[in-house]
């Protein structure tokens, strides 16, 4: 991190006067990064078709899975499974490019010198994909559902609160990811070992149920576990009150993390 100049959000931001924080502004930075997002096909196509792509690739595995015991059908299983996708690449990995390319660009550098405060450029430029991840899990729940002849999410508020945790949570880390990578082409490999890890871990494309409890227990403090098992218990409603507020806790954990990995290290300035 040696290599990252003016890397704490508070370091210019403490030498600014402050302003009067406008929706507006962010509104335009957000407009503004959705062009961006249009234009770039590779990002777009991350966006919008990989977490598809990734349910059928799922559905072959799943459908070969043994649920019995676990209270699990193949449709539980898949459809919070393609949330998880929508998540890792719709959000995560697109966010970890677009903040470094900005910084890389030196956009983030020029946005500082204005009216625009950290909180509200970092947001900003992750606001496009997280509007377009939070429409595409609505309709994933919505349309997967129907496509597979199952029932809508019986406990939608826990599936709710998943999704809006996993979104803070993947924010955070795409911006503290960000500061690893050196370079837009980078930034495709920095983001592998957080979507591996959660693929194959934090119940994506395998739910925690079907793992020894004793390392279905370590899998469970995984950063997107909390919201992979909220989201799962909005279909089934099997959560009770104890586990839900145990994955909370730790999903807020996790986000807390994320947050303060930002502040202490994210990059302002391209990395030399």
């Amino acid at each position: 991190m040696s290599a990252c100049t003016s890397q704490a959000v508070g370091y210019e931001s403490e030498k600014r006067p402050a302003v009067t924080r406008s929706p507006g502004r962010l509104l335009s930075l957000g407009r503004a990064e959705l062009t961006l997002l249009g234009r770039n096909r590779t990002a777009l196509y991350t966006s919008l078709f990989l977490p598809i792509a990734m349910a059928f690739a799922m559905k072959q595995a799943v459908s070969s899975m043994n649920l019995a015991g676990t209270g699990l059908s193949v449709e539980t299983v898949l459809l919070p499974g393609t949330l998880g996708c929508v998540l890792i690449f719709a959000v995560y990995s697109t966010v970890t490019g677009a903040y470094v390319a900005r910084r890389e660009e030196l956009v983030l550098k020029r946005l500082r010198t204005g009216e625009l405060r950290d909180l509200e450029i970092l947001t900003g430029t992750a606001l496009p994909s997280v509007l377009l991840g939070l429409a595409q899990c609505a309709l994933l729940a919505v349309l997967g559902s129907l496509a597979l002849g199952t029932d809508l999410p019986t406990a939608p508020h826990l599936l709710i609160v998943g999704v809006l945790l996993g979104m803070v949570t993947v924010v955070g880390l795409a911006a503290a990811t960000s500061a690893f990578a050196k370079s837009t082409e980078a930034a495709q490999l920095t983001v592998l070992p957080f979507t591996l890890l959660s693929l194959a871990g934090s119940g994506v494309m395998v739910p925690l149920d079907v793992f020894p409890e004793n390392f279905a227990a370590f899998l469970e403090i995984l950063p997107l576990s909390p919201a992979m098992e909220l989201i799962r218990d909005g279909w089934t409603g099997a959560g009770d009150v104890k586990e839900t507020l145990g994955q909370l806790i730790t999903g807020l954990a996790w986000a807390g993390l994320a947050l303060f990995a930002v502040q202490r290290w994210f990059c302002w300035e391209p990395r030399r």
